[in-house]
């Protein structure tokens, strides 16, 4: 018998799980009624920052002007 069941294994796994997501919830909580008192404010107006175009003049090979992401969001 190997030392931890199976069982025992996936029951301590999912115990985990539901504890992190209780104390996400606590947070989430804690989160929002700070934000409808008033003690936390919010940014807005912000400046959203976007990836410089590649030139039509730049080379195929040139890695310069490669994007900082490539695929996602």
């Amino acid at each position: 018998m190997g030392i931890l069941n199976t069982n025992t294994l996936l029951t301590v796994l999912i115990g985990a799980m539901v504890l992190v997501s209780g104390l996400q919830t606590l947070q989430l909580f804690g989160l929002t009624n700070a934000l409808s008192s008033g003690r936390v404010a919010v940014a807005t107006g912000g400046s959203i920052a976007s990836a410089p175009l590649a030139s039509s003049s730049a080379s195929a090979g040139s890695l310069e002007n490669l994007p900082s992401m490539v695929g996602g969001c």
